[in-house]
């Protein structure tokens, strides 16, 4: 058995960034950069109007003679004198002899002429070419997480492909002969599967997607042949139940006759005790606890982050916060506590139901306070570490 400390870093130094993929930019959601982009263009490519309006050459005159109009996607280079203006709508090219747009709200209009009422400062409403970014330089660097602004950013560049990380593909096994898939009849001594849906939904927060539910019952052969067939088709195995110490819990036994060579088994923690890492090839296995809270609490700490890492993110660990504490922790057994609470912006309760197999606490938890194996008492008022959840 290991301290948490040590399972995070044997975590870290066998979580291998994923290979790179070239993808259209309007796929790219949730997926990282694997190189720096540069701008193609400058953008504005040209002197915008950013204003429906009259431009014109800035000076003491108020009068101005219209003589054209500049249209969204017109590219005439109207020649003005000072004493005329050009009727211009927002996005449109701004003649080079023009420096202002007054927007029409602020102009009287009397036939082919105006008159400004409310005259604006020099330069004004203009947006000038290479205001966001001028051609080549940096649009993204690499480690960028795609979002829809980075994507609408991107497309309106004229970029159409970039090179990513690839999101790895998940499987997820779940044992258990007293398991039931919600929907059906609950029999006596059975129970509804929740672990699959709850870690499917925790990897989709991240972005993963390519996700596949296995189940199995307990027994050793049957374990074995459906864990060969999963490790040779993934990245990520994660495993729900099946490796504690009990007669019908096969994983352990069936992973390591698979060919998975094991990292670490059972950490000195609580609840997520029972769990168990290792890897075969490039492909990670994380056997969970059966118990849905420590299965959860085990996918937070351990398999969020080598799940980011994977996808190429630089910051990969949930973020700390300090909150001072409402009730007192008494820790007597000498383990990391991880300890669902809920936080505010000055505080933080710890819950009660702090059982491994309650999730109804977790479902209104918004962290998790992280007590250090090495501290036996926190009193109210003092601060404590939190993972935020929420």
């Amino acid at each position: 058995m290991i301290e948490v400390k040590e399972a995070l870093e044997i975590v870290a130094a066998n979580s291998s960034v994923l290979s790179t993929q070239k993808i259209s930019v309007h796929k790219a959601l949730g997926y990282i950069l694997a190189e720096t982009i540069y701008s193609p263009i400058s953008m504005p490519p040209f002197r915008q109007s950013a204003m429906d309006g009259y431009a014109f050459i800035h000076s003491r005159r108020h009068q101005f003679d219209v003589v054209g109009i500049s249209q969204a996607g017109d590219h005439a280079n109207i020649k003005l004198k000072e004493t005329q203006a050009v009727r211009i709508f927002t996005g449109a090219y701004v003649p080079n002899d023009a420096d202002t747009v007054v927007m029409q709200e602020h102009v009287m209009v009397n036939g082919d002429s105006i008159l400004i009422a409310k005259m604006p400062e020099p330069f004004a409403n203009v947006r000038s070419k290479g205001e966001q970014i001028n051609a080549e330089d940096v649009v993204f660097e690499a480690n960028t997480l795609i979002t829809p602004a980075a994507i609408g950013f991107l497309a309106c560049l004229g970029i159409t492909e970039i090179t990513v990380f690839k999101k790895p593909k998940v499987a997820i096994l779940v044992t258990g002969n007293e398991l039931v898939k919600p929907g059906k009849k609950l029999s006596k001594g059975k129970i509804y599967e929740s672990n699959s849906v709850m870690l499917q939904a925790a990897l989709q927060t991240i972005g993963v997607n390519k996700i596949k539910v296995h189940t199995v019952k307990d027994n050793l052969k049957a374990t074995k042949k459906a864990l060969k067939s999963i490790l040779e088709k993934n990245d990520i195995v994660l495993i729900s139940g099946g490796i504690s110490v009990g007669d019908y819990d096969f994983v352990k036994e069936a992973l390591l006759k698979n060919g998975v060579e094991e990292l670490f088994y059972k950490i000195n923690q609580k609840p997520g005790k029972p769990m168990f890492f290792g890897s075969k090839k490039d492909t990670l296995v994380f056997a969970l606890p059966g118990n849905p809270a420590s299965s959860l609490t085990n996918f937070y700490i351990y398999v969020y982050p080598a799940v980011k890492n994977r996808m190429g993110f630089s910051n990969t660990h949930l973020p700390k916060i300090i909150r001072k504490l409402d009730n007192d922790i008494v820790n007597n057994i000498g383990k990391t506590l991880f300890l669902k609470a809920l936080y505010n912006e000055t505080s933080v309760e710890i819950l009660d139901g702090q059982s491994s197999a309650m999730l109804n606490s977790f479902a209104v938890a918004n962290g998790l306070v992280i007590v250090p194996q090495d501290v036996e008492n926190i009193k109210k008022g003092e601060s404590v570490t939190i993972l935020p959840i929420d």
